[in-house]
């Protein structure tokens, strides 16, 4: 809702000296989002006067039309003597009354105006149009004609009111009635504690059986129906300056004067109204819903077939108009361009219900200004006010007779009555208000309050969302400011905190992050396409995913059962954006179905639901376990001074799962193996121990070049991801901090030539078994092959750390533990001593 500062103040007294920003500070202390404050004719500087075009020669030899005009400007250039201008416009005359800018003037956008010599003439100024001047859209994209009783030479700054300041109010459902004039002037007076003009209070006369013939059907979609006719409207008639301003300030555009009237009183109001051409008309105004398949033309030339769910305004012939939304082509008012003017109306103000106005305007794609504010709630009161408004308006502006019938159709309503305890807005809020208080501020909004401990609070008709004492409580305490409310942090009770399996996945992403790697979080969302591009066999468990009703893309309408499509996406962006050296990593749920899930069982909301009901949904969901994944790409050393640099391989990938399994403390046995989309050769199988057995943890490695080909990713990109779920599993009891020995060092190297086909995983766990609990640590420090140890044989060089917690080794007790090491890998894996 953008709402004029100077419209504003037509219904509040306001200091003079308050600001756009101090009105701004004020309704967002009463719970108003105020989004922008728009200065209107910011840097805009005259002289801007209005003159009468004399002459116009039309200049010959130029591309386009150009005209040389004299106007007279009075004595605002000083001398009295006629303006030439040049000019490209066409949509005026001799004679006609325009706005011309002089030179020194500075026109919005800081464009400054001085003569200049142009088509071979010199123009001394400009003749404006409503864009040039900032004043929005008024349909004629050309000059602005005044009507002829303005003066040559008034200032017409001031006459075109172009400078103000605009509000710009995001209104939330509940605050409907904040989406007209007279809504938003209530809490503004609210907020300054000042008397409130409500334009809604006017003498209505009273209804009668000589109104314009009315039958509604469906009072349940038609709460209430008012209609009023005007005659005698002079079709030459046009909107004044200060209601097309208004509009074109609101975001409207004027269009003829019988239509912005209804807009202007919709505006201040809040009411929407239709005004219908009486001479379209066939017989009684009709309110019904359509029957299936019934056609009509809207105002926007679009032909719409009709719902049975729909309200319609209908005559003899069928519907004319939709309900709260549109009206109907076939009686619309005819602008006064026209052959056939409009000079007779019959004004409608109805009320209609929210829910199927709402249905209704998304069910053919139609928001109108008119269904934004019936599906926030119009208060139904405002029916009347607003009819006889736009009947004066009419009456005063058009030269119009306001005809003696007055229709009114309403359904039977009582006022909704809220019971509250004086003291509850006190307990919601913690904060001591009083009754007084709570009373004040429930009679500022529009109540009516009677009683002492028990209040009976009758809400106001512009107020639907009044219906619960808390409702009323958030009034009280959102006007005497939610700055006001204290910060009270609750008290936990002693032993709560993080639970193990969120301390856990805590520190894996410290770990991660630590080892140089960044979080990127992506959508959970996949598609087939993806699927295919990873080369997934057609019975891989990762495609049996679990397909969105109402998917955010059609390109990815499951939910992913892997981390990897969402992180090499996001690799990928950053790689086509400059930066090559890339370690990412996420941790977050995936969606396995396992084909047992059952249907959900729709729950009651009369009371809470049963231990089988609960359990029956979490039988109806899909399997989610939580994984973390990290992607490599470019360099993981960067080169320098230092040294050269080193790029990301396979390896990082396996160390970031060992990274992973030792924050849980847990042992990860490395193994080869295949598996889609890693690349055959370059593939390893991470395995954990749980309840004895070794079981599947995840994978790593570097990805098939088939698969970085289709996914346009760098060369040798690497990947990992794992199951943390089943690494809970793993984990045995607390995890301890290892001991520290005070004691020396035993370092002994040992160097074991093996097969080429046999794992280094393999020997090192062999060189662990067997040199028992004295072995520190065991690192692998060189590979070699060549012709010295043989073909199809490597030699595999170790270096193990020996130390007692209670004592210093001597030299034969680390020479024995490493003999005991290298026998027992001598007879897992036919390893022998390098030089034996």
């Amino acid at each position: 809702m953008r709402v004029p500062l100077s419209w504003l103040r037509e219904y509040v007294d306001l200091p003079a000296t308050e600001t756009g920003r101090d009105v701004q500070a004020k309704l967002v202390a009463v719970g108003l989002e105020v989004e922008t404050v728009e200065q209107i004719g910011a840097g805009l500087k005259g002289p801007l006067v209005v003159g009468k075009v004399l002459t116009i020669e039309e200049l010959e030899g130029f591309k386009k039309p150009i005209r040389f005009c004299t106007v007279d400007v009075g004595t605002a250039n000083g001398t009295g003597e006629p303006q030439e201008i040049v000019c490209g416009a066409r949509n005026f005359a001799v004679g006609d009354k325009v706005v011309v800018v002089l030179p020194g003037a500075v026109l919005p956008g800081d464009f400054a105006i001085a003569a200049r010599k142009t088509y071979g003439k010199t123009s001394h100024g400009m003749i404006c149009s409503t864009d040039e001047l900032g004043m929005g859209d008024d349909g004629t994209h050309g000059i602005i004609v005044l009507p002829p009783e303005h003066e040559v030479g008034t200032d017409a700054i001031e006459l075109l009111q172009l400078v103000d300041e605009v509000l710009d109010i995001a209104v939330t459902p509940d605050r409907g009635y904040c989406l007209s004039m007279r809504g938003v002037a209530r809490e503004t007076a609210i907020a300054y504690g000042l008397p409130l003009r409500d334009p809604a209070l006017l003498d209505v006369p009273v209804p009668n059986a000589y109104g314009y013939p009315v039958k509604v059907a469906d009072p349940i979609g038609c709460s209430r129906f008012t209609a009023r006719t005007v005659v005698g409207l002079q079709p030459e008639a046009r909107s004044p300056i200060w209601m097309r301003r208004r509009l074109q300030k609101a975001g409207m555009r004027p269009i003829s004067l019988a239509v912005d009237v209804t807009n202007y009183v919709m505006l201040e109001l809040g009411q929407p109204l239709h005004a219908y051409d009486r001479t379209r008309i066939d017989g009684p105004i009709g309110v019904r819903r359509a029957e299936q398949g019934e056609k009509l033309t809207t105002l926007d030339g679009t032909v719409r077939v009709l719902d049975a769910a729909d309200l319609v305004i209908t005559d003899n012939r069928g519907p004319i108009g939709l309900a709260g939304v549109m009206g109907g082509a076939n009686t619309e008012i005819a602008d006064a361009s026209e052959d056939a003017h409009t000079t007779e109306v019959v004004i409608e103000a109805a009320h209609f219900d929210a829910i199927s106005i709402a249905r209704t305007a998304r069910r053919h794609k139609l928001a109108s200004e008119a269904s934004k504010r019936f599906e926030r709630g119009v208060d139904p009161q405002a029916a009347a006010a607003a009819a006889q408004r736009t009947v004066d308006l009419l009456v005063l502006l058009a030269g119009g007779t306001a005809e003696a019938g007055v229709t009114e159709v309403s359904a039977p309503s009582g006022p909704r009555t809220i019971t509250m305890a004086a003291d509850h807005p006190d307990r919601v809020a913690g904060v001591a208000y009083g009754r007084e208080t709570v009373v004040r501020r429930l009679q500022e909004v529009g109540c009516d309050v009677y009683g002492q401990d028990e209040l009976l609070v009758t809400a106001p008709s512009w107020r639907p969302d009044l219906n619960e004492p808390n409702d009323l409580a958030e009034e009280v305490i959102r006007l005497e400011g939610y700055e006001n409310l204290p910060s009270t942090l609750p008290t936990p009770p002693s032993g709560r905190g993080l639970t193990d399996r969120q301390r856990l996945h805590r520190r894996i992403g410290r770990a991660l992050a630590g080892a140089g790697y960044v979080e990127a979080l992506n959508y959970p969302f996949t598609g087939e396409a993806v699927l295919d591009q990873l080369g997934l066999a057609a019975d891989d468990a990762r495609r049996r995913t679990v397909k969105l009703v109402n998917p955010l893309s059609d390109e990815e309408p499951s939910l992913r059962t892997t981390l990897l499509p969402g992180l090499l996406g996001a690799l990928r962006r950053n790689d086509g954006r400059g930066s090559h050296d890339l370690a990412l990593f996420e941790t977050g749920l995936v969606f396995r179905p396992t084909g047992h899930e059952t249907k959900p069982v729709r729950l009651p909301v009369t009371g809470r639901p049963s231990d089988e009901e609960i359990a029956g949904l979490d039988a109806a969901l899909p399997r989610q376990p939580r994984r973390a994944a990290v992607v490599l790409a470019g360099a993981r050393e960067q080169a320098g001074w230092w040294g050269k640099g080193r790029p990301a391989d396979w390896a990082d990938s396996v160390e970031a799962a060992r990274t992973i399994a030792r924050e849980a403390g847990v042992d990860l046995t490395v193994r080869a193996d295949q598996h889609a989309p890693w690349h055959p050769g370059r593939c390893a199988a991470l395995y954990v121990t749980v309840n004895g057995e070794e079981t599947l943890f995840g994978h790593a490695g570097e990805l098939h070049p088939r698969v970085i080909k289709e996914l346009h990713l760098p060369e040798r990109t690497c990947a990992m991801e794992v199951e943390l779920d089943v690494l809970e599993q793993a984990v045995d009891g607390v995890l301890r901090a290892p001991r520290i020995s005070t004691f020396p060092v035993a370092t002994q190297d040992v160097a074991l030539v093996v097969g080429q086909d046999v794992p280094a995983a393999d020997v090192e766990r062999a060189l662990r078994d067997g040199a028992g609990e004295l072995l520190e640590s065991l690192r692998l420090f060189d590979v070699f092959t060549g012709e010295q140890i043989g073909e199809g044989r490597k030699s595999l060089a170790y270096a193990l750390r020996f130390r007692a917690a209670d004592r210093t080794l001597t030299v034969d007790e680390a020479s024995a533990a490493r003999d005991t090491a290298v026998a027992l890998a001598a007879e897992r894996t036919g390893a022998v001593l390098r030089g034996a």
